[in-house]
């Protein structure tokens, strides 16, 4: 059988100094190999670090590496996998005030939103336009990217590393 590969990438956008050697150790520990991250200042927040990782690996390593990371306190990060055959795309993001949040993607990094999420929206909003726009903006995620986009702007031209990984 053959195991479909798809690649990735990690953005550690804020961790304190001495969570980094555990983050390190948790992608090991996923990728099978050391990581050797370049941790820089994050400008967005004092005292924190952030990092950037792009992998390449077997279909389901972004969903190893979010739930390797997922629940640590003052960790913010964000995962991304690129659809494979057969398999949707991926985004998981995490902030310690929100908890993780995931969203299936397209091939160009848009969140799909199921049908029966939209009917769930639509019968909790049960004819209230503001209830259903809550539910969407829930759906989609952005009380998250609220949170994480300062985060993300800070990273602007920082390097990536690339971490192979296959099957």
């Amino acid at each position: 059988m053959k195991v479909e590969t798809t690649r990735g990438v990690l953005f550690v956008h804020s961790a304190p100094a001495v969570m980094c050697p555990h983050i390190e150790s948790s992608i090991a520990a996923v990728m099978d190999q050391r990581s050797d991250l370049q941790w820089t200042a994050q400008p967005a927040a004092r005292n924190v670090l952030r990092t950037e990782l792009a992998w390449r690996g077997p279909a389901g390593t972004g969903s190893r590496l979010a739930s390797a990371l997922r629940g640590w306190a003052n960790v913010r990060y964000e995962v991304t996998e690129d659809p494979s055959a057969g398999v949707d795309g991926s985004r998981w993001s995490h902030t310690p005030e929100l908890g993780i949040f995931h969203a299936v993607t397209d091939v160009h990094g848009n969140i799909m939103v199921s049908e029966d999420r939209i009917r769930y929206a639509y019968e909790t909003g049960k004819g209230d336009p503001s209830l259903v726009y809550q539910e969407l903006s829930l759906a989609l995620g952005e009380a998250w990217d609220e949170e994480l986009e300062p985060f993300r702007h800070a990273a602007a031209g920082a390097p990536v590393r690339w971490l192979h990984h296959v099957g």
